[in-house]
């Protein structure tokens, strides 16, 4: 069994790696750790974990023993400032935070407000997203977790990438439609439910530091990105609209998002003619690694909106690093992220 760390584990993205390393066959947890809640039972943060699990949360600052790999759920800035620590104790490293994200520390201090706490480490850890980055995340021993509203618009893009139609100049306006639980736990003036009930406002319009990553996995491209908040509690949409030179049909980019996902274990094309889920829906992925795909096309074959619907705290965050960690591993990439979701919900 691989033993496993998680650290900073009473959030929301901590309770998805509890739950999915709790799910796999060949992962054991062995320690998670909270400052609030050290020596409380698990389910005092996770409460759907009743039952699970007899281990309680403990202290972050007590030493660390040893483990074969190390979740890091802390928040921005804090996981490159004690990394020597956790690469003491484990011998892989994935860091959910927004930390090591980007290769450039140029680009982390644009997008991130300050200067990175270790710039000559950003270029050695692995993008966690197994769709663009497999290749190099086999057998990686150090992995960045993945913005959930970047996944979403990378997904959305990732067809016209394959088909050939997503090169350097590319003009690409993307809207996502994002949740509450985005915000983590604890609750502020932006995110708190009760005040954002019923609401629709933009959260970061026409930049948000998610397209960072969206610029650092299709270089060139020419990106207007926008986040809107919406008051459901979990799941996000991208809508992408790319204006194309030359015509396409409607049976060509389908056959193209079919190809484009056909050896994706997690992506799921989703074009109907009728029906209420005739487009991709977050409703139906919530809880899982799933993440659907579909697209528009007008009539004249030249406007194109590409879409993606996933859980912000699955296919978003946590979803993905574990993900990540079965394809450096060697494992079969879906092992233990095989539950589908529920409907209705």
């Amino acid at each position: 069994m691989i033993s496993i760390t998680i650290i900073s584990g009473s959030g929301f993205v901590g309770g998805e790696l509890a739950r999915w390393v709790l799910d796999h066959p060949e992962l054991e947890l062995t320690r998670i750790t909270s400052g609030r809640l050290a020596g409380q039972p698990l389910h005092r943060a996770h409460p759907h974990l009743r039952g699970r699990s007899k281990l309680r949360f403990a202290d972050p600052n007590a030493e660390l023993p040893a483990c074969n790999a190390i979740f890091l759920a802390l928040p921005h800035g804090r996981a490159a400032k004690d990394m020597a620590r956790y690469e003491a104790c484990a011998e892989r490293v994935i860091d959910a935070s927004a930390d090591f994200r980007l290769a450039d520390p140029a680009n982390y201090q644009r997008w991130y407000g300050s200067e990175h706490p270790t710039p000559e480490r950003c270029g050695e850890f692995v993008y966690g997203l197994p769709e663009l980055r497999r290749a190099e995340l086999e057998g990686a021993r150090r992995i960045s977790g993945v913005g959930c509203n970047a996944t979403a618009v990378q997904l959305a893009l990732l067809p016209l990438e394959r088909m050939g139609l997503l090169g350097p100049g590319r003009s690409v306006s993307a809207q996502v439609y994002a949740s509450t639980s985005e915000s983590g736990a604890s609750p502020s003036g932006d995110s708190h439910h009760p005040l954002r009930s019923g609401s629709l406002r933009y959260y970061a319009p026409l930049t948000h530091r998610h397209a960072a990553e969206v610029e650092q996995s299709y270089p060139g491209i020419d990106l207007r990105f926008s986040v809107l908040a919406l008051d459901s509690v979990r799941g996000a949409l991208a809508s992408c609209e790319v204006q194309l030179e030359n015509p396409v049909s409607e049976r060509d980019l389908l056959r193209g998002w079919q190809n484009a996902c056909a050896e994706e274990p997690f992506l799921d094309v989703v074009h109907e003619r009728s029906g209420p889920y005739r487009h991709p829906e977050p409703k139906l992925v919530i809880g899982t690694n799933r993440a659907q795909l579909g697209f528009a096309l007008s009539e004249d074959g030249h406007r194109l909106v590409a879409m993606c619907a996933l859980d912000n705290l699955g296919k978003g965050a946590a979803g993905s690093a574990v993900q990540a960690l079965n394809v450096s591993l060697g494992f079969e990439e879906s092992l233990g992220l095989q539950f589908h979701g529920i409907h209705p919900l």
